[in-house]
């Protein structure tokens, strides 16, 4: 069934059909209508979960690693600042190997206090061991956190939807809903491998000293490289049942004979496509590359994509502070010990700035004119950088 639905809603309706046992959020811009759709749901008997309003984001945090060490399907959403609060819970969770299941409505995070998008908030918690995959629209979205329970479940590791704040989360496109018996077949009852049980106790996170930590941290990064096999398993699954397909690891567009591969993720790959249709027109052999998963990093698969490709354009929301854009870093460490692309590093549309296509497609063109790796932040307001206005 197709519905016109705001992206919020949409991955209300998404968590719904995932029949989860618990869900817990403190709402926070541009989250809440998420958590406040579900809220409403579980009130006119909708969905059959228990509901916990927590109070804060740490709170919130705290209580779905409890709902999923006791062996509930847990879910929870957050944005920005939250996030950043939930941080220690975070690598509890991932941790313990809870299969916790989080939307984060990407936003910009503080000072100064910004409640638009960019996507700063994720990439500043990838090393915490919960695999991320970024959305494209409200579609995708929908999907992959059917998807995202599969994938944690299957893997005991939590999983982060990271959507692009009001870009999706609030502006209404048509999605099509699945049958809920269809979902069911995709996605059976939670049946977890260990749970915290009164009748056979056991101790989870206990004290672990140096004679065995980093053995814990070993094991986890490898289930985490081995999670890139699921994951786009999973996807072709997806495919199989429901006839959607929005990439596994990765999807490339246009890269057969590109001279030029523009690399993102998000929405702002809706837009990029447009670019590089008309930048075709215009005679240009310009491509692009999705990055679907952040953590972990599909390696293998960029470097795949882009044998024989000489220049590479990165346009991302975020930035490492004294270095650049953070996916940049990770798509050169794709080529490793060999020849590599000249990749650049293009910051732009920090805080909800607008990225408009004349502006992707100058990228294209100035690498076309002078391939040499380098990093720029792409549309600035000089007046302000210069300080003439306050």
């Amino acid at each position: 069934m197709i519905s016109m639905l705001e992206g919020s809603k949409a991955v209300a309706e998404a968590v719904r059909l995932c029949r989860p046992n618990l869900v817990c959020a403190y709402p926070i811009t541009p989250q809440t209508h998420i958590v406040e759709e579900l809220a409403r749901m579980v009130a006119d008997g909708r969905m059959h979960a228990g509901y916990v309003l927590a109070e804060s984001e740490f709170g919130a945090a705290s209580i779905v690693l409890g709902g999923s060490a006791v062996g509930g399907r847990a879910y929870t959403a957050t944005s920005s600042q939250g996030l950043l609060l939930m941080t220690e819970v975070m690598f509890n969770i991932a941790g313990l190997r809870l299969p916790v299941v989080m939307t984060c409505a990407n936003r910009a995070v503080s000072a100064p206090i910004n409640i638009w998008n960019d996507q700063q908030d994720a990439v500043s918690i990838r090393d915490s061991g919960w695999i991320q995959l970024f959305v494209e629209d409200n579609q995708e979205a929908l999907d992959t956190h059917i998807q995202a329970f599969r994938i944690a479940e299957q893997l005991m590791i939590p999983v982060m939807v990271c959507m692009d704040g009001f870009v999706l989360t609030h502006t209404v496109e048509p999605v099509e809903l699945p049958a809920q018996e269809k979902v069911d077949s995709f996605l059976p009852p939670y049946k977890p491998s260990y749970r915290l049980d009164p009748d056979d106790p056991f101790t989870m996170g206990a004290m672990v000293g140096p004679d065995a930590y980093m053995e814990t941290r070993y094991n986890m990064h490898n289930d985490m490289m081995e999670a890139r096999t699921l994951i786009e398993q999973v996807a072709r699954d997806y495919e199989a049942e429901f006839g959607r397909w929005h990439g596994g690891m990765i999807e490339t567009y246009d890269t057969e004979g590109a001279d030029i591969v523009l690399v993102s993720m998000g929405s702002l790959l809706g837009t990029m496509r447009d670019a590089i249709d008309e930048l075709r027109r215009e005679g240009l052999k310009v491509g692009l590359l999705k990055i679907r998963c952040f953590r972990p990093f599909p390696m293998n698969a960029v470097h795949d994509a882009l044998q024989g490709i000489e220049v590479v354009g990165v346009i991302e929301k975020d930035i490492s502070l004294g270095l650049e854009g953070t996916l940049c870093s990770e798509m050169r460490s794709a080529f490793c010990g060999e020849e590599s692309p000249d990749i650049s590093s293009f910051v732009m549309g920090l805080g909800g700035r607008d990225i408009k296509i004349d502006e992707i497609k100058q990228v294209a063109r100035d690498l076309a004119n002078n391939p040499s790796c380098r990093v720029e932040f792409r549309g600035l307001n000089e007046e302000v950088v210069m300080g003439d206005e306050r």
